[in-house]
């Protein structure tokens, strides 16, 4: 199983790694599958509004509703959410290389969203590589039986880890003596 992950403190910060990451891997000629997340300010708002980018080259799909300026509530559109978990389904196939999701969040520590994805990707041997966060941590552990390696938040760190994890995949087999 070749699955990674990767964590940050700041706000965003997680968000713009793997989107730079992805972007390198594709300018590379990667067959990359999966969602990035790229937000955007509003002016009426403190809130940003989060949209995610389907890999390799689209659709943007804005993923969270306004509920309004003070609104505390969770944000996520869960229709939207599932939206893009359909185009990534379509998208992902067995000449794909790596896998990379934005976060495992909330969602997928319910069952949802991408889970079922990242367990198509590990079945076709395809790497992944997703975000975590501390609240999904011990869900996302337990999903990935403890064989995830955690990769410091850097898009060379990820890229790095990639090509290791490609290597692995096209490595001749030792001859058992």
């Amino acid at each position: 199983m070749k699955i990674a992950y990767t964590m940050t403190e700041g706000k965003g910060d997680l968000d713009q790694i793997l989107y730079t990451f992805a972007m390198a891997e594709i300018a590379k000629g990667a067959k990359l599958a999966g969602v990035v997340q790229v937000n955007s300010d509003r002016e009426d708002c403190a809130l940003c509004d989060m949209d995610v980018q389907v890999l390799p080259d689209g659709p943007t799909i804005r993923i969270s509703q306004f509920l309004g300026r003070d609104a505390k509530g969770c944000r996520l559109d869960p229709a939207a959410l599932e939206q893009a978990v359909r185009e990534v389904e379509t998208r992902l196939s067995g000449d794909t290389a790596l896998l990379v999701l934005n976060k495992f969040g909330k969602h997928e520590a319910g069952g949802r969203g991408f889970r079922p994805m990242i367990a198509q990707a590990m079945t076709l041997d395809i790497p992944v590589v997703c975000g975590v966060n501390a609240l999904n941590l011990e869900a996302f552990q337990e999903f990935c039986g403890g064989t995830a390696e955690l990769v410091p938040p850097t898009a060379e760190a990820l890229s790095a880890w990639t090509a290791n994890a490609l290597a692995r995949e096209t490595a001749p087999a030792s001859d058992p003596e």
